[in-house]
């Protein structure tokens, strides 16, 4: 790997799974990273793109505003906008996906707090020792 670029930032939508003609899986996500402060901070949009069965398993988890780190190659590709300007586009293969909190929704996975034996008592044992 030439470059490595690491940052983090929230999602901006949910990533999309394409199959390839060859059957391999690809997973795109764009990342919105802030940079800056003051009159000067700007948002910079890092495309992703993730192949094979790391694909198949981040697509049920990369979805809009969740926060992630992100760490691999950063490449950028010039091309003309539909207002006829030359752009520049950021563009990664992402060697890491993390996640680092943001977005918080209910879901099966969420572990509940053990409820004590009885109300009022802090221990959630009983008091019986099993030796």
């Amino acid at each position: 790997m030439s470059n490595v670029f690491s940052f983090t930032g929230a999602l901006g939508r949910d990533s999309e799974l394409k199959k390839m003609t060859s059957g391999d899986s690809v997973l795109s996500f764009t990342v919105a990273n802030n940079v800056g402060y003051g009159d000067k901070k700007q948002t910079l949009w890092i495309s992703c793109s993730v192949f094979g069965k790391r694909a198949d398993t981040l697509h049920h988890y990369l979805t809009k505003g969740k926060q992630v780190f992100v760490s691999g190659e950063l490449k950028t590709r010039e091309y003309t906008g539909k207002d006829g300007l030359n752009k520049v586009a950021l563009e990664m293969n992402p060697n890491v996906v993390d996640f680092v909190g943001g977005k918080q929704e209910s879901n099966d996975y969420a572990q509940k707090q053990p409820e004590s034996a009885s109300a009022g008592n802090d221990y959630p044992f009983s008091d019986d020792i099993p030796f």
